[in-house]
């Protein structure tokens, strides 16, 4: 089975990396997925069958959070001994604040009237944002290593990512 001490990068093979290469990861994940699937197991023991459940319990969760950038990067700085969700300290700057704010309330109106090219106007431009924070990202922690200092950024990417859900769910309804 796996070694749960492992990390989710050393899981797959990966060096840790806020940009890791998609396809790489993919073929990881579903060469360790074939390795402990439960259902290779399902004749053996009580034992080899809860370890292999719990094996690709972790592989799912090692996946989902490598493959999506506000999780790896959260998961990055965690193994870095950084909290980026801490309820003690929940600040982030004033004017992207104001900005979000802003445009929750244009997503709000847009919804109200019925306006799907406000609402995707919104959507494209959120995660614009996301990008560049995503590009900003990379130089901290995959050049510069400045772990501490992503912090922030990190924190507003979360903040983005989900604007970005809930404009789509926004668009969702007033498509149905």
């Amino acid at each position: 089975m796996i070694d749960f001490s492992r990390n989710y990068f050393d899981l797959f093979g990966l060096t840790p990396a806020f940009r890791v290469d998609g396809a790489v990861l993919d073929r990881a994940y579903r060469q360790l997925q074939t390795e402990v699937h439960p259902d290779r197991f399902a004749g053996g023991s009580d034992a080899q069958r809860r370890e292999a459940l719990q094996s690709s319990a972790r592989v799912n969760e090692a996946y989902r959070a490598l493959k999506n950038p506000v999780q790896r990067a959260q998961y990055l700085l965690r193994l870095r001994g950084i909290d980026t969700l801490s309820e003690t300290d929940t600040a982030l700057p004033r004017d992207f604040l104001e900005r979000q704010l802003e445009r929750r309330e244009e997503a709000a109106d847009a919804q109200a009237a019925g306006d799907l090219r406000a609402l995707s106007a919104l959507l494209a431009d959120a995660r614009a944002e996301s990008q560049a924070l995503e590009d900003a990202l990379a130089q901290l922690l995959d050049g510069a290593q400045e772990f501490a200092g992503a912090r922030m950024q990190v924190r507003e990417l979360t903040f983005l990512a989900k604007l970005a859900e809930d404009l789509d769910a926004m668009l969702a309804a007033c498509e149905s």
